[in-house]
């Protein structure tokens, strides 16, 4: 999803995308040579295992996609000069602060397979790859791909009286066209190293989340809120998955939108949407 929106936005950069079956980070000396054919001047590592629920039961397979490969992704960059721009994600955090988590709060791997594998991702990148930018994101949403934004618009298609969203977890919506332009930012500024969060201004629950899209949208579904106990889901989430852009600040950039501003964007580009 992430992917996507970058190749369709990055008109300032020569964008090689690559996917499976040609690149495969599981097999280091075959990335290795997809590297040294193309001999980009940075490479953004978007490539995970992302299915939350899935990590649960397959976890070898998450380890070898999100740790595994994340570390091999590192190792070649390293090997061959180039820059790594890698996507990282709030569920290295265990969701019990009662503020948001700034790059300098310590994770500890989260409460769930996904965090801890994305969490052994980012170990891996800076042992073996220095010249690199770890990007954590949360929440997010796009075009062409699973996310909260589609599912509650697919589900509000009248034959729902009511829909329960989630009210105890909280954190950042985030589109990808926000992210796409920050990513593009640091790229151009090759003294950022280090681990940026890269999240939409303001927060909300998942259930004011819902509440605001069908807001903007103009779409009369009544939304009730419920806690995460009464939808339970294989892996546990973080109840608190806001993220302090921190770094940005000190780096002296302009601050990532506001959510609510992203998602009218978004909406307005997809659907057509009036000025809320």
């Amino acid at each position: 999803m992430l992917g996507r929106t970058l190749a369709a936005e990055w008109r300032g950069f020569s964008v090689i995308q690559t996917d499976l079956p040609e690149a495969d980070i599981t097999d280091p000396a075959g990335f290795e040579k997809i590297l040294e054919k193309y001999q980009p001047d940075a490479v953004v590592h978007c490539a995970a295992m992302t299915a939350v629920d899935r990590c649960e039961s397959e976890v070898e397979l998450a380890y070898q996609l999100n740790a595994w490969g994340t570390k091999n992704v590192a190792w070649a960059c390293h090997k061959l000069g180039i820059r790594l721009i890698a996507i990282s994600t709030d569920y290295v955090f265990d969701g019990n602060a009662k503020r948001p988590y700034n790059e300098f709060d310590l994770p500890n791997g989260g409460i769930c397979v996904y965090g801890k594998s994305k969490f052994a991702g980012e170990i891996a990148i800076r042992v073996h790859c220095p010249n690199h930018v770890i990007c954590r994101i949360s929440w997010l949403y796009g075009q062409g791909g699973s996310n909260f934004v589609d599912t509650m618009i697919k589900l509000a298609d009248g034959t729902r009286p009511t829909l329960k969203v989630v009210k105890d977890q909280i954190g950042n919506p985030t589109s990808t066209l926000s992210v796409a332009h920050k990513l593009e930012e640091i790229l151009r500024h090759p003294e950022w190293v280090g681990t940026f969060h890269l999240t939409c201004e303001g927060e909300a629950t998942w259930y004011e989340f819902a509440q605001e899209i069908f807001k903007q949208l103009h779409i009369n579904q009544k939304v009730v809120p419920c806690t995460t106990d009464e939808f339970p889901r294989v892996a546990r989430r973080p109840a608190n998955s806001r993220l302090d852009n921190m770094m940005l600040r000190l780096a002296g950039s302009a601050p990532m939108p506001d959510w609510k501003d992203a998602l009218h964007a978004f909406l307005d580009n997809r659907y057509g949407v009036s000025e809320t």
